[in-house]
């Protein structure tokens, strides 16, 4: 199958693109490298050192033999959009190249609108060259959990079966999302869906919990083929951040009670999860949700799983949460879809999270502690006219 990874250069896209490289597809990526200016404006990087992507392409092909062609411009330029989808022909397109974090898209009036345009448009614009171009390409969106917030009832795959004054429909299920960037994604979802009714397009949105872990089969074969490892207060992951705080011997800050709960993926149940997706089409006209995610935590327990596995003195600190979210809250989410199509979910273990401080301890002197300190407020103090 020929897949096109958008996004390529990124934490998921790049292993995703190794990982069906691997399993015998013919992959090509794309990217327009904004996440590493990302870095720059923010003073923050990866904790394991990154290649470029040239670097990161021609070591693969070195290793296993294996070509994967690189596409490098923008999804919010639709020439080059149409461009790439008619030169590569892909049978599916994994879509990952959006603004992905919260608290990016909280700083201020501009990187809100930033967020929003770039994300709807980008995938507005893939959408109409996959209507024009050809119509069978299945589009493999990651979604968020996010999406969905944290409602007082069970959280359905994307459809919620609707009784009304005697009446029933299958409807969206209602989207209450906590962040412009969250936000951005249920419009991408309106977006698909419609176009999914009006054109007849195929398509699977992935609404992912968050994703732990650094290491797959495939990143492991070679230091030029790793993927980043973000654990600072924007774009890192709350576990992330805990081992790396661990490692070095400061307390793990935990925003308010920490009771929030969220759904959480280990990476390599998600490449596993975009390749069940490519390889088990949508049906024409069908817009497909899937629910990426293996179990549920709550922050502070993601922190006393840390502190536990450590083998050290930890302790755990309670910041003011900058977040505007319940910090108590119910969360029940099916999550049969992709376990229906074959995955084998991996469950947060001391095994992995044990590789994680090894991955932190070799590393540990490129941490920048300041970066960890939560800086952006959700209630809209400040900001940028």
């Amino acid at each position: 199958m020929r897949v096109l990874v958008l996004g390529g250069d990124g934490y998921l896209g790049w292993a995703t693109a190794l990982y069906l490289s691997q399993c015998g597809h013919d992959v090509a990526v794309a990217d327009n490298f904004v996440r590493r200016q990302y870095d720059f404006e923010l003073g923050a990087d990866s904790l394991v050192p990154i290649e470029s992507l040239q670097v990161r392409t021609a070591a693969w092909r070195e290793l296993t033999g294996k070509s994967i062609e690189m596409f490098v411009g923008d999804l919010t330029d639709a020439d080059f959009t149409y461009q790439m989808i008619k030169d590569f022909r892909p049978e599916s397109v994994v879509h990952f190249a959006e603004q992905r974090a919260a608290p990016y898209s909280m700083i201020d009036r501009k990187h809100a609108v930033y967020t929003q345009v770039n994300n709807v448009v980008g995938t507005l614009n893939l959408l109409y060259a996959i209507n024009e171009i050809d119509r069978d390409i299945h589009l493999v969106k990651l979604g968020t959990m996010g999406e969905y917030g944290t409602p007082n009832i069970d959280i359905e795959e994307g459809w919620l079966e609707l009784e009304h004054k005697g009446r029933t429909d299958r409807v969206l299920f209602p989207k209450r999302p906590g962040s412009f960037y969250h936000l951005s994604k249920v419009h991408d979802s309106h977006n698909m869906e419609f176009a999914c009714r009006i054109w007849g397009l195929r398509a699977t949105d992935l609404n992912q919990g968050v994703v732990y872990g650094q290491q797959t089969a495939e990143t492991m074969l070679d230091d030029r083929l790793a993927t980043r490892f973000d654990y600072d207060a924007v774009f890192g992951t709350v576990l992330n951040r805990f081992v790396v705080q661990a490692v070095l011997g400061h307390p793990l800050t935990v925003y308010g009670s920490g009771g929030q709960t969220r759904g959480i993926i280990d990476i390599r149940d998600t490449v596993r999860c975009i390749q069940l997706a490519c390889e088990n089409p949508a049906d024409p006209g069908e817009f497909r949700v899937f629910n990426q995610m293996t179990e549920s935590m709550s922050v502070l327990d993601i922190a006393r799983t840390v502190a536990e596995c450590y083998p050290g003195e930890v302790t755990i600190d309670h910041l003011e949460n900058p977040r505007v979210e319940y910090e108590q809250h119910y969360y029940n989410v099916t999550h049969s879809g992709l376990v229906e199509l074959g995955l084998e979910p991996h469950l947060l273990s001391d095994t992995l999270i044990t590789s994680l401080f090894d991955i932190a301890k070799r590393y540990g002197d490129r941490a920048n502690l300041e970066t960890m300190r939560p800086g952006v407020d959700w209630r809209g103090t400040g900001g940028q006219p």
